[in-house]
């Protein structure tokens, strides 16, 4: 349903994404991760026919159309990453502009008031929301035309814990309706709990596709867990060597590196050898190494 074909854009001299090539099939959701100023909204935006490419295309629907076109406009919602209303109209009014605007029915203004957890507030002036409810009204927007191709950028970077659980029900709800979801995002819990698939921009380059799965593994294989021990003898030193190799000692503190799932035999030999566990911290791979590895990946 979505397809970027060689796509580049170009501000001037500054790069912003490179020969992209991504597919985003139908009924799937697809999460774009990567640092700030890797390309995530540039390429979003390149989906929605705001921004033109540079180089290549980028196809909508099946035959595929360029995002420019506007029937291919038809096919798709977008919510920004930052959305603005009139302060002075209500959310009902601002979602009534729009219902109108894509001839959607109306009694959709109040199915995504309920949606996106505002059905209390559709009275108010937007003046008197929160930054999570003006989200969430950007949200129930979104959501209005009930279009087969949703785009959202950064939809939970300013939501609260109410809005946040609004918006998971929203996505999943359409995800299991069938609609294709490409969405960017800075937050890893957002990714393994909404998409089928991964993609990971860095310096406006596509460096690896990975399944949810695949990246929490990886992350997982990055983790570090510190033990800090009393009496570790050197028999026991080297049954922990075994369970995991890559260990280092230092004074009286362990640093075991990789995955979560070996760090209880590691305790379990400690223990079984006779040597007291004084202290354990423990923290998983950062999204930010990661991108770093994947960077110099040939």
């Amino acid at each position: 349903m979505i397809r970027f074909v060689g796509f580049g854009k170009r501000f001037g001299a500054q790069r912003a994404v490179d020969s992209l090539a991504l597919e985003v099939e139908r009924g799937e959701a697809v999460a774009l991760l990567g640092p700030n100023g890797s390309g995530k909204t540039t390429t979003l935006k390149a989906a929605a026919g705001l921004i033109r490419p540079t180089e290549g295309e980028v196809l909508l629907g099946d035959p595929g159309r360029t995002s420019r076109d506007p029937e291919a406009r038809r096919l798709i919602s977008f919510l920004p990453q930052r959305v603005t209303f009139p302060e002075a109209l209500t959310g009902r009014e601002a979602l009534e502009f729009y219902r109108a605007l894509r001839g959607a029915p109306k009694t959709r203004v109040d199915e995504v008031l309920k949606f996106a957890s505002l059905n209390g507030a559709g009275s108010r002036a937007v003046g008197t929301y929160s930054g999570g409810m003006v989200q969430r009204l950007g949200l129930a927007v979104a959501v209005l035309p009930d279009a087969p191709i949703l785009l959202l950028d950064e939809p939970t970077a300013a939501l609260d814990p109410d809005g946040l659980t609004a918006f998971y029900g929203v996505v999943e709800r359409h995800h299991r309706d069938g609609k294709t979801i490409l969405f960017t995002s800075h937050q890893l819990g957002d990714a393994e709990r909404l998409a089928d698939r991964i993609a990971v921009l860095v310096e406006g380059r596509l460096v690896a596709t990975l399944t949810s799965r695949e990246l929490a593994d990886r992350l997982a294989d990055r983790g570090v867990m510190r033990v800090r021990v009393s009496g570790l003898g050197d028999r026991t030193w080297g049954e922990v060597k075994v369970i995991a190799p890559g260990t280092v000692r230092a004074g009286d503190e362990l640093v075991v590196p990789g995955s979560a799932a070996r760090r209880p035999a590691v305790l379990d030999a400690i223990r079984a050898g006779g040597a007291e566990v004084k202290a354990i911290t423990a923290e998983e791979g950062r999204l930010d190494a990661l991108y770093r590895d994947l960077v110099r990946t040939p």
